[in-house]
């Protein structure tokens, strides 16, 4: 199963005068890593690159960003591929100290600053998350919405018309006993509505 990040983790290494500055964190998709690499360019208007990988909602990208072709973003994406990680951006920030690598030192550049960044990283299970939709009297709309709470469940959008429809937002996992808890607190006065536009 694969896994996420927690919060944004870094790492720096000095490797013949270059500086490179490592980052993983939590991404939810190619826009939201673009935005995040313009940021870093402007947080570090001096670097030379500003290289990166994103795994991200079947999205993948490798950036090398003026290294050669192969020898920083490829490199950075395996990392995150081997780690079984989804739903993350990799980001190494480099400059340039004078003295030249190599493509093999590069890709190892590349490569030691993500997984030392890793090191430190704390990983979440990724689950798949369903949205349950029901319709339920007046009556019962407090207990459900406990029931939600404590359930750590989401509550989305809520109509009230002669019945009151809610969606709700949970783990895929824990759908089955949370529809069952709510069928017995309610003693079946719940009724569950199949959404296909889901």
């Amino acid at each position: 199963m694969p896994n996420t990040l927690a919060a944004a983790v870094h790492s720096e290494l000095l490797i013949k005068k270059s500086r490179f500055i490592g980052c993983v964190e939590p991404m939810r998709d190619r826009a939201a890593a673009q935005a995040r690499v313009i940021e870093l360019w402007r947080q570090h208007p001096g670097a030379t690159h500003v290289c990166w990988a994103l795994l991200a909602g079947g999205q993948s990208a490798a950036v090398d960003d003026g290294e050669p072709s192969g020898t920083a973003g490829r490199p950075m994406l395996e990392v995150l591929r081997h780690q079984d990680l989804e739903g993350v951006l990799a980001t190494v920030v480099r400059y340039y100290g004078g003295i030249n690598l190599g493509a093999g030192g590069l890709v190892r550049a590349y490569t030691d600053a993500v997984a030392q960044a890793l090191l430190s990283a704390t990983k979440v299970p990724l689950t798949r998350r369903i949205t349950l939709r029901c319709t339920l009297p007046y009556a019962l709309e407090g207990t459900v919405r406990r029931e939600i709470d404590a359930a750590g469940a989401t509550l989305g959008t809520v109509s009230h018309g002669s019945l009151v429809d809610m969606r709700i937002e949970l783990p895929e996992p824990a759908a089955a006993a949370f529809m069952a808890r709510l069928n017995d607190v309610t003693q079946g006065r719940i009724g569950w509505i199949r959404d296909d536009a889901d």
